[in-house]
């Protein structure tokens, strides 16, 4: 029995590092692409997890929501701040400064 529950809570601890690299590569991908349409300079390139909670969808299940920061330039000499926000393995929205934009 002992050797069932370490198997299981080490399938569980695999999961959640390969779930959280492939919503690290969705938060990547959507910070790039902000700041590509924003004409702003993506910094550093590479995104890092700020949070993650439990959190409802739209069908009341209770999934991952995981935000991500990121860091780009409008002129080169700044560094602002940027959010993604990720609900399972869903882009909800990206913050860039004072623009807001959603997939």
């Amino acid at each position: 029995m002992t050797e069932l529950i370490v198997f299981l809570l080490l399938a569980l601890a695999v999961w959640f590092v390969l779930d959280s690299l492939k919503a690290r590569e969705a938060a990547y991908a959507a910070a790039r692409r902000a700041c590509e349409q924003a004409e702003v300079q993506f910094l550093d390139d590479t995104v890092a997890q700020s949070s993650l909670r439990f959190a409802r969808n739209d069908e009341g299940r209770l999934i991952l929501e995981r935000h991500f920061r990121f860091e780009f330039s409008t002129t080169g000499d700044d560094r602002q701040q940027g959010r993604v926000r990720l609900l399972g393995g869903r882009v909800q929205d990206v913050n860039l400064a004072r623009l807001w934009l959603v997939d």
